[in-house]
């Protein structure tokens, strides 16, 4: 399992470093074996920046940059150390990386570009003209510690960085680049985000950026990368990229999970085939069905909640969540779900055979974010974490033949006896006549939403029940 170990809004007060080592040893005892934490490197706001406005990824909170030693999360050293101490406990991680843009140019230089329309990008709205740009990123408080390499306007295809128009909301194609291929089609070409877009056809960026990641591993000895974006970043490079990584440090696998932002199934499936295979991707469908679920209540057919989605047609593919920063709310993203559904969607993801599940730390701990304070659900994800531990093994057999009320068995083996039986309502209070493969056996739900205990036939059937609008878990005793 894959714990978020960071919400948007987390305090940038440099702790976040720290409790991730005081924190390691308890999540892996609850089951969690892997964290994947925020970009570690100095972004263009300084200790304010989240990361991903990127400005330099060789300062892990080492150099005086931005008005800064320290980033939002803390310092060098203790990103380090926080490594350590996740891994002493038996988890891996995963390193947040942001290729795709730049923010925070060090000097301006002179270049000719183009406008071009932001809502199709694949249409110039002016004739090129001279213009001064944010493009010169020289890295004053580091300087040539651990790379020379000078970023300037040769390394990105576009920018809106006009010194000469600051605020203006428009895109800039610098004379003689074009927007990357293998990309999004959204807006025509969706290669430009913000800030200064990577040009990672330029061989020389290509080698740049090679070089930080073999540096990257070296220096914090991850055991992988979540991919920020990978939409607007050419497919072919993120698929040489970990093809060169994984050649370099030979047998160590160096898992990669790609955050490609589409609701479109088949989208998902091209950009897995496009990329070779080299990383998994979050199942955002699935994140939109948990929404809907969510939002449209007994009126949503619990019998689809996994149609169209990466999880049902390529599990091994599928990284399931519940929600993550991108998701909470007031962010460009938002399609938050709501707090009813949660405990629902996570016995979805952390209590069936397929996906690799991910939590995410503020439906974990919850958030003190004033009036958009989030919901602490530790309680039942420890429950079910706990249940997948001790339950998560042998056949699952469906029984999803009711639009608001669903259910599977995990059957057990010889090795782990037991099985377990999940019930959920989108609706009434409900009880499911379920065929537990545990025959004259007792079953308690683990939750304690029911009391007492149910026993199975001769057969191993029984009548499980669960409250309105919620779930229960029940395990054989």
């Amino acid at each position: 399992m894959l714990f978020q170990f960071f919400h948007w809004y987390s305090p940038n007060d440099g702790s976040l470093w720290r409790s991730v080592s005081e924190r390691a040893a308890e999540l892996a005892a609850s089951g969690i074996t892997a964290l994947w934490l925020p970009p570690a490197y100095k972004g263009a706001a300084g200790a304010d920046d989240t990361g991903y406005g990127v400005y330099d990824l060789y300062d892990l909170g080492e150099f005086d940059q931005k008005g800064t030693v320290r980033t939002k999360y803390g310092t060098c050293a203790e990103y380090l150390e926080s490594i350590r101490c996740a891994q002493k406990a038996g988890l891996h991680v995963y390193a947040d990386i942001v290729l795709n843009h730049r923010q925070g140019a060090d000097e301006t230089e002179e270049v000719e570009a183009v406008e071009v329309d932001l809502n199709d990008r694949n249409r110039t709205t002016s004739p090129s003209y001279r213009m001064h740009a944010w493009t010169k990123f020289t890295f004053p408080g580091r300087g040539v510690k651990y790379s020379d390499f000078e970023w300037n306007a040769s390394c990105f295809t576009s920018t809106d960085c006009n010194a000469d128009a600051p605020g203006e909301p428009k895109l800039y194609l610098l004379n003689g680049k074009t927007f990357s291929g293998d990309v999004s089609t959204e807006f025509g070409n969706f290669d430009y985000l913000l800030g200064c877009d990577v040009d990672v056809y330029n061989a020389a960026v290509r080698e740049e950026l090679f070089h930080w990641a073999r540096w990257y591993v070296d220096v914090t000895r991850v055991d992988g990368f979540r991919c920020d974006a990978v939409k607007h970043i050419p497919s072919s490079f993120y698929r040489d990229f970990f093809h060169h990584l994984r050649t370099h440090f030979g047998k160590r696998e160096l898992l990669g999970v790609g955050e490609y932002w589409s609701g479109d199934l088949g989208v998902l499936e091209k950009y897995l085939a496009d990329t070779e295979g080299v990383m998994k991707l979050f199942d955002v469908p699935l994140h939109f069905k948990f929404m809907d679920a969510a939002r449209l209540g007994r009126d949503f057919d619990l019998r689809t909640i996994f149609d169209r989605t990466l999880v049902q047609e390529n599990p091994l593919a599928a990284v399931t969540f519940v929600d993550s920063h991108d998701t909470q709310p007031n962010q460009s993203l938002e399609s938050w779900v709501a707090d009813w559904f949660k405990p629902l969607a996570y016995a979805l993801i952390l209590l069936r055979a397929e996906g690799y599940p991910c939590v995410f730390f503020a439906d974990y701990y919850g958030a003190d974010l004033g009036e958009h304070s989030l919901t602490s659900h530790r309680f039942l994800i420890d429950v079910f974490l706990d249940a997948r531990r001790r339950y998560q093994w042998g056949d699952q057999h469906d029984s999803f033949d009711d639009p608001r009320c669903i259910a599977w068995v995990r059957t057990g083996n010889a090795e782990h006896p037991g099985s377990l039986v999940v019930v959920m309502s989108s609706a009434d209070a409900s009880a499911k006549r379920v065929q537990s493969y545990a025959a004259n056996a007792q079953f308690k739900d683990l939750t304690g939403h029911i009391d007492g205990q149910i026993q199975t036939d001769a057969e191993g059937w029984a009548d499980f029940s669960c409250p309105a609008g919620s779930l229960s878990v029940w395990a054989q005793v």
